[in-house]
């Protein structure tokens, strides 16, 4: 699988605006991965929440939730495009899927099994 850093890594600075290697451990309990289909973003002037979530039926779960700074989610953004770029390049264009009607999303509380 091919993968690009951001174009700045978190504590780089003063390297020069080279790219800095890090050794990455994938744990074993992460490394399957899960599959979304959608995402819910919230944010503060602290951080992003990005909740990917899949949803099926009219109802949803969210699968992976990640929390990041700004600035590391505008770096987030820039690696998404460039990837995206090369996946183009490579395997041609994606199609949009055109307008999807915006579902109202709330969270519920899980249901508290009985002891």
């Amino acid at each position: 699988m091919a993968g690009t850093m951001g174009p700045r890594i978190p504590g780089s600075k003063g390297n020069g605006g080279k790219r800095t290697e890090i050794k990455l451990r994938l744990p074993q309990q992460i490394a399957p991965g899960v599959y979304a289909n959608g995402m819910v973003v919230q944010h503060s002037s602290e951080e992003f929440v990005l909740d990917f979530t899949m949803v099926v039926g009219g109802a949803g779960t969210v699968v992976a939730r990640v929390i990041t700074s700004p600035p590391h989610a505008k770096a987030m953004v820039a690696a998404l495009q460039e990837n995206l770029r090369r996946y183009e390049g490579s395997y041609g264009s994606i199609r949009s899927p055109g307008p999807r009607p915006r579902p109202g999303m709330g969270f519920q509380p899980e249901a508290e099994e009985d002891e």
